[in-house]
Parts: C-alpha cells; sequence; structure tokens
C-alpha cells in the first residue's frame, strides 16, 4: 500500500513486492545480489525502492534469473508499470498491426484493378474470404504463445501463392487488438534495413519477414540477420516478439541442407535459426478445405465461387486468386501478335474445342485477330515471340498460355499381342489459363471469331468432337459455308453427331440410300441413336424382323429408347410375354426402370401388389422415381405412415418431390398441418419448390414477415419467383412500397425479373409514369428488357434519339432483341443501309440460331418477315 500511496502504479507495487520476496527466499542481502546479477550495488537498491523509476527491463532481467523468478511475468509487470506511470518508451520500427493494409505485406490481391500505391491505404482491394486449414493451427498456437509472453518465429514453407503470407496476416489479428506493432523491412534493401533496425525492435512486435530469402539469403548480410534474428528471440528482456517469414522450398532445402565436407558453410546460422521452426503450408486444398470453401461461396463471396468453377478438381485455390489479376493484365497489356493468339485460344475453348489447342491450329487462326497497321509490322518469328511471351509465368506459377503435353491413359495390351510403337511426335499444343478462358466466356459471348478461325480449324482440327462443336457454333452465327465444310470434315473423323445430320439433309432431300450410309457409318463409330434411326427407316418399309434386329443392337448397347421401343412392338403384336421377358433381362442387367415398366405392366393387369413389389425392387436399388410412385399408391389406400417412409426415402435419393407430392394430397385431404410439417422436410433436403409453397401458405394465412423468410430462402438457393409473387400479391393490395421492396430483394439475389414485372403490370394497368419510374429502376439494375421498354416510351413521345441510345444501351449489354428493335428504327427512319448492319450484327451475335433458315435469308436483304403494321410501317421482330 505505501507504494500505491506514493503514487507507484498496482503493477511496480507487485513488481517490487515479488523481488523483494525473492530475495528474501534466497537469502542474499543487496551486495550479494548485485555482485551475482552482474550490477551495481545503486542499480539494485533503485530497482527495490518504492521512491525510484521502473527499472530497466535489463535490471529486471538480470535480477529475476540470479532470484529464479519468472522473467517473462516480471517483464510484462514492468511494462504495465511503465503504462501506467505514463512513460513512453522510446518508439521501436513498424507501426500498429491495425494501420497496415496487407497489400502492403504483400498478400495478393485476388481481383482485377490496380492495388493502392501507398502502405498507409486502409481500402482493402479484392481480398477474399479465409479458408483455415490445419497449417493455421500451428500459426495460431505460436501466435498464442507470443501473446501469452513467449517469443516465437515461424516460417512458411511452400510454393507460390499458395497463401503463405495470408496466413500470417490472419494469424495476427488477435495481436492487433492487443496493441501489437508490425515491422516489415523494406528500404532502402530488405536485407539492410532488416540489419540496420534490428537491435531496436521492441517487445510486441511481429517482426514480417515475407520472401525470407531476401534477408537470410543475403549473401553479405544473411548470416548476420540470422544472428540477429536469434539474438532477439533469446533476450527476454526484449520480449515477447513474434517473427514471421515466408520462404520457398528450393531456398528451405538450400539453407537447411549440410554443407560437403571441406566446403564452406555458407548458410551456418541460417540453418540453425530454422532448425524446427519451419511449417509446410500445402498447394492444394483438402476436401475439408474445398468443403469450407464452397460454404463461402455460398454466402456470397465471388471471388472463391469463381475461383472453385477453375480449381475445384485441382484443389489449387490460392494460387488461382493469386493468379487471376495478373493474366488479366498480362492479356490486356500484351503485344498484338500476343494478344491475337490468346484471343483465338479463347474463342476456341468458348466455342467448344478441347483444352489442348494446336500450335498450328493458333498461329494461322490468329492471323485475323492483327489489324492491318500491326500485321504490316510482324517479323518472321513473330509467333515464336508471342508464345514466348504467354508462357512468362505469373503469381501460382501461371501462363496465360502455356505448352502443355497431354497424356494418353496406359492400359495393358491385348492377350497375345505386343506393345504398340510409341505415337509419333505431335504439333506443339498449348493450354488457355483457365482464369483467360472464363474472362473470354463472358467478355467475347457476342463476338464472332473471324474468316482465319474457321479456315484454321477446318484445316488442322481433327478431334470429331471439337468440329462438331465448331459446326454448331457457325451455323448458329450464320457462317453457313463454314459450317457445311466443318460437318464433312468431323463426319471424315468418325463424329457421329456429324454422320446423323448429314443423314437427317440425305433423307430430307429424299436421298434415302445416301442417308442409310451415312446412319450405318454412325452406327459402326457407336451411335445407338443411328442404329434406332435405321430401326424407323426399316420398319418404315415394312421390314419389321429387320427394325427388331437393328434394335436389338442398339439395346444391347446400352440403349433404353431401343428396348422400349421393342417392348412397344411386342406389345402391338399381342407378345405380353416376350416383352415382360425383354423388360426381365434388362432388369437382370441392373436397369431399375425395367422394373418400373414392367411394375406398370401388372398395373394394368390389375396386380398392384405385384407391382408394388416391383417398385420396391427398383426402390431399394436407388431408383426414386419408383420410390415416388409407391409414395403415391401407399397414401392412396390410406397407409400414410409407409406413404412418409418412402417420401423421405426418395427425398434421400434427390427426389424431394415426393415430400412435395405427398404433401399436396395431404392438403387436398384437408390436412394442412401434415401437410406443412412434409413441406418442412422437403425443404430440408433442399426442395425449393416446398419452400416456395410454404411462403405463399404464410402469405395466405397473414404471416407476411414468415412468408418473406422463406421466400429469401428460397431465393438462396436461386429461386426468385416467389419473391415476385409475393411482390405482385403486395402490389394488387395496394401496398405499392412493399411491392418494390420484395422486387428490389429479388434483384439483389441476381434477377431482376421482378422489377421488370412490377413496371410492365404498371403500364397495363395504364399508369405510365408509374410504369416508367419501375422500369428505370430495373434498367439500373441490368434488365436489358426495362431499356427497350424505355426506349419504346422515347420512341413514342417522338424522341427517336433518345429511344436509339437506350436500345444502344441494351445492345451493348448483349440484349440481341434490341438490335433488331435498333434496326426497325432505322427501317422507319428509311435508313436500309443501317438496317441491314444491325441486322448483320444481331445475326453474328447468334440472333439468327433463334430464327428459321428462310427468315435469316429475308433479314439479311433488309426485308421483314412479320410484315406490315397497318399504317405501313415494319414491325419490329423483337415483339
Amino acid at each position: 500500500m505505501h507504494g500505491e500511496q506514493n503514487g507507484d502504479s498496482r503493477a511496480l507495487t507487485e513488481l517490487r513486492a515479488r523481488l523483494a520476496e525473492g530475495l528474501a527466499l534466497a537469502r542474499l542481502d543487496k551486495t550479494q545480489l548485485a555482485k551475482q546479477a552482474g550490477l551495481g550495488r545503486t542499480t539494485v537498491s533503485e530497482a527495490l525502492s518504492p521512491t525510484k523509476p521502473v527499472p530497466s527491463p535489463e535490471t529486471v532481467v538480470a535480477l529475476a534469473r540470479v532470484l529464479r523468478l519468472p522473467v517473462g511475468e516480471l517483464l510484462e509487470l514492468r511494462r504495465t508499470a511503465d503504462e501506467e506511470s505514463g512513460t513512453i518508451p522510446a518508439a521501436g520500427p513498424g507501426r500498429p498491426i491495425g494501420q497496415w493494409n496487407p497489400h502492403a505485406l504483400e498478400v495478393h490481391p485476388a481481383g482485377p484493378g490496380r492495388a493502392p500505391l501507398r502502405s498507409d491505404t486502409h481500402v482493402l482491394r479484392a481480398l477474399p474470404g479465409y479458408v483455415p486449414r490445419e497449417h493455421d493451427g500451428v500459426l495460431g498456437r505460436a501466435v498464442q504463445d507470443a501473446a501469452a509472453g513467449r517469443s516465437r518465429i515461424v516460417v512458411l514453407v511452400g510454393s507460390s501463392s499458395t497463401g503463405k503470407t495470408r496466413a500470417c496476416w490472419e494469424a495476427v489479428q488477435p495481436l492487433a487488438e492487443m496493441g501489437w506493432r508490425l515491422w516489415h523491412p523494406f528500404d532502402p534493401t530488405r536485407a539492410e534495413a532488416a540489419l540496420e533496425d534490428l537491435h531496436r525492435v521492441e517487445p510486441r512486435t511481429v517482426v514480417w519477414l515475407n520472401e525470407a530469402q531476401h534477408y537470410l539469403g543475403d549473401t553479405a548480410a544473411g548470416e548476420r540477420i540470422a544472428a540477429a534474428v536469434h539474438h532477439l528471440l533469446i533476450s527476454p528482456e526484449r520480449g515477447p516478439v513474434l517473427v514471421l517469414g515466408t520462404l520457398w522450398p528450393e531456398y528451405e532445402k538450400q539453407y537447411t541442407a549440410l554443407p560437403r565436407p571441406g566446403a564452406e558453410d555458407l548458410h551456418s546460422r541460417v540453418r540453425e535459426l530454422l532448425a524446427s521452426h519451419t511449417l509446410t503450408v500445402p498447394a492444394a486444398f483438402d476436401a475439408q478445405a474445398l468443403a469450407a470453401a464452397a460454404v463461402l461461396a455460398e454466402n456470397g463471396d465471388q471471388l472463391i465461387a469463381d475461383a472453385l468453377t477453375r480449381a475445384h478438381t485441382h484443389g489449387r485455390i490460392t494460387q488461382d486468386l493469386a493468379g487471376a489479376p495478373q493474366l488479366l493484365n498480362r492479356y490486356q497489356n500484351a503485344s498484338p501478335a500476343a494478344k491475337a493468339v490468346l484471343e483465338a485460344a479463347m474463342d476456341a475453348r468458348r466455342l467448344g474445342v478441347g483444352l489442348h489447342l494446336p500450335q498450328v491450329f493458333l498461329t494461322e487462326a490468329a492471323t485475323d485477330y492483327i489489324d492491318q497497321n500491326d500485321h504490316d509490322q510482324l517479323t518472321d518469328d513473330w509467333a515464336d515471340q508471342a508464345y514466348a511471351e504467354l508462357a512468362l509465368l505469373v503469381h501460382g506459377r501461371q501462363a496465360p498460355l502455356p505448352r502443355t503435353t497431354p497424356r494418353s491413359p496406359l492400359r495393358p495390351p491385348p492377350t497375345g499381342t505386343t506393345a504398340a510403337p510409341a505415337p509419333p511426335a505431335a504439333t506443339p499444343q498449348f493450354r488457355l489459363a483457365d482464369y483467360l478462358e472464363q474472362h473470354g466466356l463472358t467478355s467475347r459471348r457476342h463476338l464472332c471469331p473471324p474468316a482465319s478461325f474457321w479456315h484454321a480449324a477446318h484445316t488442322h482440327l481433327t478431334h470429331p468432337d471439337d468440329l462438331n462443336n465448331l459446326t454448331q457454333a457457325a451455323e448458329s452465327r450464320h457462317r453457313l459455308q463454314w459450317a457445311h465444310h466443318l460437318r464433312h470434315r468431323a463426319a471424315d473423323h468418325g463424329s457421329t453427331s456429324a454422320l446423323y445430320s448429314l443423314a437427317a439433309m440425305r433423307e430430307e432431300v429424299g436421298d434415302r440410300e445416301g442417308a442409310e450410309a451415312l446412319l450405318h457409318q454412325a452406327a459402326d463409330h457407336g451411335s445407338t441413336s443411328a442404329l434406332y434411326s435405321l430401326a424407323a427407316m426399316r420398319e418404315e418399309v415394312g421390314d419389321r424382323e429387320g427394325a427388331e434386329a437393328l434394335l436389338h443392337q442398339a439395346a444391347d448397347h446400352g440403349s433404353t429408347s431401343a428396348l422400349y421401343k421393342l417392348v412397344a412392338m411386342r406389345k402391338e403384336v399381342g407378345d405380353q410375354e416376350g416383352a415382360e421377358a425383354l423388360l426381365h433381362r434388362a432388369a437382370d442387367h441392373g436397369n431399375t426402370q425395367a422394373l418400373r415398366h414392367l411394375a406398370a405392366f401388372r398395373l394394368e393387369a390389375g396386380d398392384q401388389k405385384g407391382a408394388e413389389v416391383l417398385l420396391r425392387q427398383a426402390g431399394y436399388r436407388g431408383n426414386a422415381d419408383a420410390l415416388y410412385h409407391l409414395t403415391v399408391m401407399r397414401e392412396e389406400v390410406g397407409d400414410r405412415e409407409d406413404a412418409e417412409a418412402l417420401a423421405h426415402r426418395a427425398a434421400a435419393h434427390g427426389k424431394t418431390h415426393a415430400l412435395n407430392r405427398l404433401a399436396s394430397l395431404r392438403e387436398e385431404a384437408g390436412d394442412r398441418e401434415g401437410a406443412e410439417a412434409l413441406r418442412r422436410h422437403a425443404a430440408d433436403h433442399g426442395c425449393t419448390l416446398s419452400l416456395c409453397h410454404l411462403a405463399e401458405f404464410q402469405d395466405r394465412t397473414g404471416n407476411r414477415e414468415g412468408a418473406e423468410a422463406l421466400a429469401h430462402q428460397a431465393a438462396a438457393h436461386g429461386v426468385t419467383a416467389v419473391l415476385f409473387s409475393l411482390a405482385v400479391r403486395r402490389e394488387q393490395a395496394g401496398d405499392l412500397e412493399g411491392a418494390e421492396a420484395l422486387a428490389h430483394q429479388a434483384a439483389d439475389h441476381g434477377s431482376t425479373d421482378a422489377l421488370y414485372g412490377l413496371a410492365f403490370l404498371r403500364e397495363e394497368a395504364g399508369d405510365p409514369e408509374a410504369a416508367k419510374s419501375a422500369y428505370r429502376r430495373a434498367a439500373d439494375h441490368g434488365n436489358t428488357q426495362a431499356l427497350r421498354h424505355l426506349a419504346g416510351f422515347q420512341e413514342r413521345a417522338g424522341d427517336r434519339e433518345g429511344a436509339e441510345a437506350l436500345a444502344h444501351q441494351a445492345a451493348d449489354h448483349g440484349d440481341t432483341d434490341a438490335l433488331c428493335y435498333l434496326a426497325w428504327l432505322r427501317e422507319k427512319a428509311g435508313d436500309r443501309e443501317g438496317t441491314k448492319g444491325l441486322l448483320r450484327r444481331a445475326v453474328d451475335y447468334g440472333k439468327a440460331g433463334l430464327l428459321p433458315d428462310e427468315d435469316q435469308r429475308k433479314m439479311l436483304m433488309g426485308l421483314w418477315p412479320n410484315g406490315l403494321d397497318p399504317d405501313g410501317t415494319p414491325t419490329p421482330p423483337w415483339k
């Protein structure tokens, strides 16, 4: 109490009391204590005196060691005493953790945009949610030790962009709340900054040695830095501190490897520092981490969701996130030739070409992507330079377009044969980075590749699936000649789809013999659909026996359509026994749908019990449709308990509709409470339809809050229709504000249909001003239909320029109907050339795929297939 009465802090009073107690227990006087501690007697006397200042950390450590007292606890009391007395210690390097931006500490940004240039910028750019993994637990325990007063060092080891630096950032957040500082030695060089100021590091500081090879591997200073860090860690008066570092595995191996006998030991101090203090960070997420990432994605983390779409198979989520912004930057700032190659690759992937893209195809395809001025400046080795540029790595060891070597599965040769010789080396192949592939899907979705692309595909691609996919892409973009040639090349390389299409064309023009020949080719390549069509052609000419033989071939190769056709043919001629035999044979081979058909035969014969036996067999084998039908049958005969059990089993196999159907039956029978309980069970199994029914029920019974909560659950699973339905109810009840609130909530879940629908209702109700206001809100959320309606309002008001501006906005967002509307406006204005140009754009953007060939031809001629309105103006084709 005496110390407190003299103005000393509680902590200083306790510190001196513990020192005095230790002195008494050690049976020493102050002179003996000073001698053993290596201190002056005056220093010891002042440390124990209640009238003197707070003793230095060095004095406290020396006294604690002699008196065998806990050094860490006494140092913490000393620090608290400093704070309570208002003494301001000399500021060491660094600043409070909370003042740091993680990107300034070299945490990789994960989204597009430019990182802040100043390290004191507080705006966090594109930092996705964090998924803790096994190494985070070890790192967290080191942080806990540091917080408890024990200095620690952890160096995370992992390859590029595996999440090492982000793990360190997440780990130190608890220390930020405790007022710790963080020091990132960086200027003028990392090694110089560390060596100059390590001796100034104050207690409760995180020393941030990201990319530790720049510190520990420095030829001039690395060993001295390791020694200084080691001294910092073992000096109690300077602790607690936490030293965090990151290293690539190759550096860790280099620093920890023992030198060869007789060789100079370049990393002895570094090796000692790292011993038992490294922590491996795995390159990929395991199943548990992927599941946690999926939860973040479901809860709205778009960066994680996007990364999972690209990296869920191999688990390299952090590398994908770190590399994405740099990959985009490399594409946007690529040389003209490199950008042309990338865009050809993007178009190839989005139109259905496989992962591995032949170099010869990409090089030839790229030529028309380069404008004439840039093309004139190309050197003879432009392609080599482009591929070299696109092979340079970014974070995560990704490149925009790296070379790849496809690996064929190795299988043992058939018995009695020798192994086939290795195939000759193929042309070099490249694979587009996943992120750029995804970027191309969105940014180029309305662009049609130039002629060089189609020519290169026809000349150099050989895989039947690639050629068939490009055939369809060319056709939908009105590149009909290229579609024709690509289809024939696909057929020549064994595409059953192409052969099937060509056969249909032959049949349409009356060349039955040619059609059959093509179908036989498709059948020889394994197409059961071709066999089925051949059977139909045989049946048409009365060759029933030939038709059945072909159907048996198809059924033996797994075609259920052929099987059921055979069953129907047997029934047509009264051969019930033959039909059932076919189904039994299929059931014996595991076809549970055959059991369902057999059950239908039993029901037709009035044998409900036999039908149930067969359905139960199918249900036990996992056929959810059979369980669904059993549910209804048991409910209809009054066995509610069995019906519910079956419905739950069906739901467990993915058929939640069984619970929902059972609920409807209960509701029809007047059991609303039972129906609601079943729908809740269905909702628990993920049935969004049940959520919608429950929301509607709650709203009808006056529970608006409960209805909206259920509607939000459904919307979170991608079904926003019930929010719109509730909005319409509010609108009809005169609650316009409530209706708009629900429509906006639907928009927040990604659907603007509710806002658009409300606007349409108001227009239909004869309130154009309210309609226009609602259309504007829908347009603000990206609804292009709303933009077109606003354009219509402008056009009817005589503001054609305003109408065109709005329609152009819609067209710029990919609305091909807006292009047709613009063409209609141009036609009304007498601008037939403008009309043709806009219609060609609509066709290029894929609009032609929605129209019959004759309409396409007429549109390209500038003629309207819809005729004229009564006033003599053409009718817009989008109406």
